[in-house]
């Protein structure tokens, strides 16, 4: 279904991507040296060209390697199965916020993914929110995001 190939350069493109939306974010930033030093987009900067390389490299790579079939349907509906909850997850979080968004990807990931019955995955996603909760907003006293649903409880 998939060729090595295809999904080499699938990969290139997007870690591409992330490098040199880097790049550009860090030229906004300034590069180089000022009177105080470094600037504060020096570093970035040579990260997202290392990034970049490092795609440009893996591009070339998985080119000139074989077309074999890596990836058949159902390996495919496997992965679809983990990326899509992750995506719904994150997709989630600027509306419900991280502790409803993580307990309802727990939810759904233990119920279909290990078959969990349904009292028992509720019972593990909703101890682990709280220990979220208990872990960052009490005890290091750092505020996950808590969404749409969050700004109109506290209302």
């Amino acid at each position: 279904m998939f060729s090595r190939r295809a999904l080499e350069a699938l990969t290139a493109a997007i870690t591409g991507a992330f490098g040199i939306a880097v790049i550009v974010q860090s030229l906004d930033n300034g590069i180089g040296w000022s009177t105080a030093g470094v600037e504060s987009g020096t570093f970035p900067f040579m990260t997202g060209l290392i990034v970049a390389a490092g795609s440009l490299y893996n591009l070339a790579r998985g080119w000139l390697r074989g077309r074999e079939i890596i990836v058949d349907r159902v390996a495919f509906r496997r992965t679809l199965a983990l990326f899509l909850p992750a995506a719904v997850f994150v997709a989630a979080i600027p509306l419900v916020g991280m502790y409803v968004a993580s307990a309802g990807y727990l939810l759904a990931t233990l119920r279909m993914q290990s078959g969990l019955a349904w009292l028992r995955a509720l019972a593990i996603a909703i101890l682990v929110a709280i220990g979220l909760y208990v872990v960052f907003e009490w005890s290091f006293q750092v505020a996950l995001p808590h969404g749409l649903l969050g700004a109109w409880l506290e209302h």
